[in-house]
């Protein structure tokens, strides 16, 4: 019987390690490859909605690209409310408030309006101006001509409006109604355009409450115009001083007694 040789048995391969670590290297590759595309489409999305944001509020491109602040134009203003009560015409800072609060003015707040008019008027020099009183009727603001008009004119002076307007901005808070009544002396007035005092008297009366309705959230329903002419005076008409208090315009902050006595 033959004998059987003895089969050679192969070397171990100790290179083995070299195909499992490529497979590996292989395999974390396509994992950053994966996790850096993800990351790219993510930031491709969020540039998209930042787009879309930027163009929601009007911003361009080149602007926000740019260090420099974004310009809302006259056309953005639309979208933006009003918030505060300022001066708007006649280069003075007066405006209307939407969001300003209301309230119904009693006599507490009288007292209140009235000490910080006078504050105001003794701080600017302006007491021979404007005089402030309180009576059945409600709070009594009364212009004086000589501060207020020149004579025989019912122009308000460019030079009032900043006194016109702190009195104004004084009653803006309140829902009582308001009137606006105009007094002369009892000198007669015959011009084209004030035949007489009543005229004159309602002439400046209409264009104080003008002023108001413009400048100020004053409700037109609660707000009127009246002339007297010179048959409600407060002084003599017989003394020059007399008729220098009788030439004014009283605005007329009701009260509720006030109110109900009103036609």
């Amino acid at each position: 019987m033959a004998k059987k040789h003895k089969k050679h048995e192969k070397e171990p391969n100790h290179e083995r390690w070299l195909v499992s670590y490529a497979d590996f290297i292989t395999l974390l590759f396509a994992v950053f490859v994966t996790l850096y595309a993800m990351g790219q489409a993510d930031k491709k999305k969020v540039e998209e909605v930042m787009k879309s944001l930027r163009e929601s509020f009007g911003f361009t491109a080149a602007a926000t690209s740019s260090p420099k602040p974004a310009v809302i134009t006259s056309t953005d203003m639309r979208i933006i409310p009003s918030i505060s009560p300022d001066m708007a015409n006649k280069g003075r800072d007066v405006g209307k408030s939407n969001a300003k609060v209301k309230i119904h003015a009693e006599e507490k707040d009288f007292r209140a309006i009235k000490a910080a008019i006078e504050a105001y008027l003794i701080k600017t020099g302006a007491q021979d101006k404007v005089s402030v009183g309180i009576t059945r009727r409600g709070l009594v603001v009364s212009l004086k001509e000589a501060g207020f008009f020149d004579s025989g004119s019912a122009v308000v002076r460019e030079s009032a409006y900043p006194l016109l307007a702190k009195v104004a901005e004084s009653l803006s808070g309140y829902t009582n109604p308001i009137r606006v009544e105009g007094h002369t002396d009892n000198i007669p007035i015959h011009s084209p355009l004030f035949p007489s005092n009543w005229e004159l008297s309602t002439g400046r009366a209409t264009n104080i409450v003008h002023y108001l309705l413009t400048s100020y959230d004053f409700d037109p329903a609660k707000i009127s115009a009246a002339g007297f002419g010179e048959f409600r005076p407060i002084a003599d008409n017989a003394t020059t001083e007399g008729r220098a208090q009788n030439r004014r315009v009283d605005i007329v902050l009701l009260s509720g007694e006030g109110e109900k006595a009103e036609p």
